[in-house]
C-alpha cells in the first residue's frame, strides 16, 4: 500500500497551483475557482475511504468518478461541471506536467445555447431612469459601448481618449485589447467622474498610500507605476482593501456587486418583468447596432469576439424581436 500523502496539511500542492496560474497571468477569479475544485476533488477522494492521495496517484477512473458525482448527486450545471474539469486539466498537465491519453479522453458536457435576453431600447431608458450617481454612470457606460462588466470596472485613467472618442479595453476576455466608442453623450459626466477620481488618487498620495495594481511584468519593471496618475482607476473604490496576491493595502477599482445590486431595484423600479442582469446591457447593446443598421462584422469587433459565428448570435434575437416568419394561422384569417 501506498504511504498517505498529507496534503492538507502540507498546502504544498495548493502552492504549486496558485504559482502556476499567477505565472500564466490567470485572472483571480480563476485562480480561486481552481484551487476550490482541486482541493475538493482531494478530499472527495479521500471521503472514498482510499485515505488522503496525491492526485500523482489517481487517473481517470478516479477524475470519472469525481465529474459524474458532481453531476449525479450534485446537479451541476454545464459550465459548472466544464469549469471543475478544466481546474482538474490544469492540475495535471501544469502543475504536474502529466498528459496522459486519458485526460483527452473524457468529455466535456455540451451546454446549452440560449437566445440572449435583450432589451428594449424604451426598457433601456425606462431602467437608466430609475439610476443615478456613479452606478447610472456605469450601466450607460456599458450599455453605450458593449463592455462587459469588469472591462467597464477595470477602466484605467489613460484607457479614455477624450479627443477621439474612443476607450481602450485592455486585458479582456482571451487577453485581447480592443477599442471601443465613447458615447457622445457620456463626455461631460466621465469628465466629472475623471476630476472625482484625481481627488481620490490625490488624497491617497498625500496620505502615502500604495499605489494601484498594475500588471506583473510593468510592477517588476517600474516599481511606481502604480503610484502615477495614469494608471489609476477611473471608478476607484471609496475603501481601502488588501490586495489577496501581494498583501499590500490599497485601493481597488469599484467593487461589482455595488452594480449588480443597483441594477436590480432599478429593473424592479422600472417594472420589467424578464430577467436582467449586468451582461443584459451588452446584449442589448449589439442587437440595437444590428437594428440600426450596423455591420455584424464591425459589432464583432466591439464585442471582442474571436469569430463571426459568436455574434451570429443577436441576428437570431432580431428575427424573434421581429417576429420572424410569418405564421400559416395569419394567412388563413386574411384569405
Amino acid at each position: 500500500m501506498k504511504p498517505v500523502t498529507p496534503l492538507l496539511q502540507s498546502p504544498r500542492l495548493l502552492d504549486q497551483v496558485r504559482e502556476r496560474v499567477r505565472y500564466l497571468h490567470y485572472s483571480l477569479k480563476t485562480e480561486k475557482a481552481y484551487l476550490y475544485w482541486v482541493r475538493f476533488f482531494i478530499r472527495w477522494s479521500a471521503a472514498q475511504g482510499a485515505g488522503m492521495r496525491h492526485p500523482r496517484d489517481m487517473g481517470a477512473a478516479e477524475v470519472e468518478a469525481f465529474l459524474g458525482m458532481l453531476a449525479n448527486e450534485r446537479k451541476i450545471s454545464a459550465s459548472t461541471h466544464n469549469q471543475a474539469l478544466s481546474a482538474l486539466l490544469f492540475l495535471y498537465r501544469e502543475v504536474l506536467a502529466i498528459d496522459l491519453p486519458w485526460l483527452s479522453n473524457i468529455g466535456r458536457p455540451q451546454q446549452t445555447k440560449r437566445i440572449p435576453s435583450v432589451l428594449t431600447k424604451d426598457e433601456v431608458a425606462a431602467l437608466l431612469a430609475q439610476m443615478d450617481g456613479v452606478t447610472a454612470l456605469l450601466a450607460r457606460l456599458l450599455y453605450g459601448t458593449g463592455m462587459r462588466l469588469m472591462e467597464g470596472m477595470r477602466l484605467r485613467i489613460k484607457d479614455v481618449d477624450f479627443d477621439r472618442h474612443a476607450i481602450v479595453v485592455r486585458e479582456a476576455k482571451g487577453n485581447k485589447d480592443r477599442v471601443v466608442m465613447l458615447p457622445r453623450t457620456l463626455v461631460a459626466d466621465l469628465r466629472r467622474q475623471l476630476l472625482a477620481a484625481r481627488a481620490q488618487w490625490e488624497a491617497d498620495r498625500q496620505a502615502q498610500r500604495g499605489g494601484v495594481e498594475v500588471p506583473y511584468a510593468l510592477e517588476g519593471k517600474y516599481p511606481k507605476v502604480g503610484y502615477t496618475w495614469a494608471w489609476f482607476w477611473l471608478f476607484p473604490s471609496p475603501t481601502l482593501s488588501i490586495d489577496p496576491r501581494s498583501g499590500v493595502e490599497r485601493r481597488h477599482h469599484l467593487f461589482e456587486e455595488r452594480l449588480q445590486r443597483a441594477l436590480k431595484k432599478a429593473v424592479v423600479q422600472a417594472g420589467i418583468a424578464n430577467p436582467v442582469s449586468v451582461h443584459t446591457l451588452r446584449h442589448s447593446f449589439a442587437t440595437h447596432l444590428l437594428q440600426g443598421g450596423t455591420d455584424i462584422r464591425t459589432v464583432q469587433e466591439l464585442l471582442g469576439h474571436s469569430d463571426v459565428s459568436t455574434t451570429m448570435i443577436y441576428t437570431h434575437v432580431l428575427k424573434v424581436a421581429a417576429g420572424g416568419t410569418a405564421s400559416p394561422l395569419d394567412a388563413l384569417i386574411t384569405e
